[in-house]
């Protein structure tokens, strides 16, 4: 009697399909980013803040993931830039085969920073490689002071840290400082910056930092062509 085995290795598959959306995304100049963050952390907002702010000197698309509804994909489209509706049914996180697929809807559009919203939560998401560059985790002082040091995993493998509503933070009871100590604690090489999106506190040395990154990969960019001829 012969045995066939149909298991398949779901976590090794995942991170093939990234590995191949990182070299389809080189392959066309862009520079991808997950961005994380609880519900109502401010991970939307974020999106809208860069359309105003760098929309005309950085091409911009977005991947938005919610479980059910639209409602993040449509505040974005509203801002002008091409964006794709990911809804992940019972699924708290989106994942590489779902990327790959929204890519492949945006392959018409011209992009430099691909922004991929994740769906709203602390735990899921930081297990799953999109096949995007950077990692950015967005948390909320209306979360609680606690919020960082109660979900350490999210900020390992995170490049930057948005600390959010600052300007609230007298009201809800909670220190910002001490927020970013927790992820500094937690991932010693993360770049914490605090901010209030909404009112504008903080956010030119937030939009520097993905300007920075744009920069960064056209430089590179430019090196490999001068290599090349």
């Amino acid at each position: 009697m012969h045995i066939i085995d149909h298991r398949v290795d779901v976590t090794a598959l995942g991170k093939e399909i990234a590995s191949r959306t990182r070299r389809l995304l080189d392959g066309r100049n862009v520079v991808a980013v997950n961005i994380m963050g609880a519900i109502g952390s401010g991970k939307t907002i974020l999106i809208e803040k860069m359309v105003e702010r760098i929309g005309e000197t950085v091409a911009l698309a977005a991947v938005a993931g919610d479980v059910v509804s639209d409602l993040d994909a449509g505040r974005i489209r509203r801002t002008g830039i091409p964006v794709v509706g990911v809804n992940t049914g019972r699924e708290c996180h989106l994942d590489a085969h779902m990327i790959e697929h929204a890519i492949a809807d945006l392959a018409a559009s011209r992009i430099d920073l691909l922004l991929v919203e994740n769906v709203g939560n602390l735990v899921c998401p930081a297990d799953f490689d999109l096949g995007t560059h950077k990692r950015v985790v967005v948390v909320s002082v209306s979360e609680g002071d606690d919020i960082v040091a109660k979900h350490p995993m999210i900020f390992l493998d995170a490049d930057l840290c948005i600390v959010n509503k600052v300007d609230i933070a007298h009201a809800v009871g909670a220190d910002p400082r001490k927020m970013a100590d927790d992820a500094r604690r937690i991932n010693p090489r993360i770049e914490v910056m605090l901010a209030s999106l909404r009112t504008g506190q903080g956010v030119s040395e937030v939009m520097s930092w993905f300007e920075r990154l744009v920069a960064s990969r056209r430089g590179q960019c430019t090196e490999q062509e001068m290599q090349g001829s």
